[in-house]
């Protein structure tokens, strides 16, 4: 078997313009592969830490240059010689040489961009898809999109208290034809945007951030958009939620300041997303409730839970000590994972699997800052969850996924799946 020959890191820019990490890694067979990692903006405070050096002279205090040097000086001497298929070791002695609960010494970015880069040398070393050997020969699901193309909260300066509002392209036939449901609402939306006035500039994820009147419009405008485009609401393309609920959590109360509806407890959140569950043709919330309120999260899974996909992002952090509370309190029935919210390959499989013993859906997910690479993608595919959250129609890190998508579903050919959770 090929061994890992070198293992070097540097310093790149993100799609936000701040500093992240590239690991590039060498076999001794001669195959080479390089993983960049990405950074998220609004992020749990359980997430595993993402190191930055904190010199305000350089990047604003964004630097990675500490991670880059635990790359080179700390992980790499450790890793020379180790075949790189094996994932679990890798990724166990990383953790081991770290020595923290959250990657605080060396850091997660360091250490996951480490282990993706060992999965994809891995893979070319057998001649596979990312895939196919993350994933074996069952790797054939193509996962329906969750395109955020609308904003709020801390997203936009606008009226609107929820994050993301993303048209999910549910009753197509294949991931091809999905991502052209979703690309053609997207811009029915911008045209009727224009027509009303409202502006049509992009966020992080590719998104429009207009200032609209009201939480509602939002919806309102997504189902005019689905319709423009020629599509039925709730049937072809419907929408998932994200409010991230925390950014407007405060002092036990969800304060609605943007929209003017004052403070709701959180009986009142459970009302609120009942009505809107019966006005417009949503299919998944995330985030509904703050991170540290496991009994918001319950309440509404106890009343909505039959009826919608209840995701977890903040509340689990794509960690196993979390989804297994989740799992015993009946907290969600979903889980959106990240990769860099955990920090290496093996604990992100493992989170998916606890996911899938516990009969809970789960979503692979990008982050506000992205970067070309398409691990994700591939990942996805290989994890089988059938759905993927990675932005909008629109910014070229946003669609390097999708267009890897395209080609894995063309690679599998007629052994390509491709099944909407919510379809039916």
């Amino acid at each position: 078997m090929s061994r890992i020959a070198s293992l070097s890191a540097q310093e790149i820019l993100d799609s936000r313009g701040n500093p992240t990490v590239r690991v590039h890694l060498a076999l001794d067979d001669g195959t080479r592969v390089s993983a960049s990692v990405p950074s998220g903006a609004s992020t749990g405070e359980n997430e595993a830490v993402e190191l930055r050096d904190g010199d305000a002279a350089r990047y604003g205090g964004k630097g990675v240059l500490k991670a880059v040097a635990n790359v080179n000086e700390i992980i790499a001497p450790r890793l020379i010689g180790l075949e790189p298929h094996r994932q679990a070791e890798i990724d166990g002695l990383m953790l081991a040489l770290d020595g923290t609960p959250n990657k605080a010494r060396l850091g997660a970015n360091a250490i996951l961009g480490v282990s993706m880069a060992a999965a994809r040398a891995a893979a070319q070393a057998a001649r596979l898809p990312l895939y196919a050997y993350l994933g074996g020969p069952g790797a054939t699901r193509l996962p329906v999109p969750m395109m955020n193309i609308l904003n709020g909260g801390k997203h936009a300066d606008n009226s609107v208290d929820f994050q993301e509002f993303m048209a999910m392209p549910i009753g197509a036939p294949s991931f091809a034809e999905a991502l052209r449901y979703g690309s053609e609402t997207f811009h029915a939306l911008k045209k009727i945007l224009a027509k009303k006035g409202y502006a049509t500039s992009v966020g992080d994820e590719g998104g429009f951030a207009p200032n609209i009147k009201s939480n509602e419009e939002a919806c309102e405008l997504i189902v005019e958009a689905i319709r423009a485009a020629g599509f039925r609401p709730g049937q072809d393309v419907a929408i998932a939620l994200d409010p991230a609920a925390s950014s407007f959590y405060e002092d036990g109360a969800y304060n609605l300041a943007k929209s003017g509806q004052g403070k709701k407890a959180g009986e009142d959140m459970v009302a609120l997303y009942g009505r809107w569950l019966d006005a417009y043709p949503i299919v998944s919330i995330e985030d509904g409730f703050d991170e540290n309120d496991w009994a918001g999260f319950a309440k509404q899974n106890a009343a909505q839970g039959q009826r919608i996909q209840i995701v977890g992002d903040d509340i689990f952090v794509t960690n196993t000590t979390f989804i297994r509370r989740g799992i015993a309190e009946n907290t969600a029935n979903a889980v959106l994972i990240k990769l860099n919210q955990i920090g290496t390959v093996t604990e992100t499989i493992q989170a998916i699997e606890l996911c899938r013993e516990a009969g809970w859906n789960y979503v692979i997910s990008h982050r506000s800052g992205e970067t070309e690479d398409t691990f994700m993608a591939d990942f996805t595919v290989a994890m089988g969850g059938g759905q993927i959250k990675t932005g909008s129609a629109c910014r070229s890190e946003r669609i390097a996924k999708y267009n890897r998508l395209l080609e894995i579903e063309a690679d599998l050919g007629r052994a390509a799946v491709f099944r909407s959770p919510f379809a039916g």
